[in-house]
């Protein structure tokens, strides 16, 4: 096994790490943080648990190699609507709102880095 597939593996170990412990449990167990995170951004808290849900579905699904692209798409999106609703708050750019950009850096870095499919099908080309 290859250096590239064990930084790949440690990327997506960080990724899972971070999403379950500090996105999707704060979500699934109603903590304040994740009420205050919502209200701070316009969104309605009754939405917490079904993003939260979707988080895990996702992460999950990024976990399982057959399906582990559409669960880094499905995430990706779910990203890229965080993305939009920090821009919409007015949020720091570096700090809030390219936190979604950097966890799919993440995401996508590690499961390119462990999957040699995915880097052949997506190559990095020097010309």
């Amino acid at each position: 096994m290859t250096i590239s597939v064990w930084i790949g593996r440690g990327l997506t170990a960080l990724f899972t790490l971070f999403m379950l412990g500090a996105s999707v449990a704060p979500k699934l167990v109603g903590a304040k943080v994740a009420r205050d995170a919502m209200v701070e951004l316009g969104w309605d808290t009754r939405y917490i648990p079904m993003i939260g849900a979707m988080e895990l579905t996702f992460v999950l699904m990024h976990l399982h190699p057959r399906i582990s692209v559409l669960g880094a798409l499905l995430m990706t999106a779910l990203l890229g609507g965080g993305i939009a609703a920090q821009l919409r708050a007015g949020q720091p750019l570096f700090t809030h709102v390219l936190f979604g950009v950097y966890l799919g850096l993440m995401m996508w870095g590690g499961m390119w880095l462990r999957d040699p499919g995915l880097s052949n099908f997506l190559p990095f080309r020097s010309h």
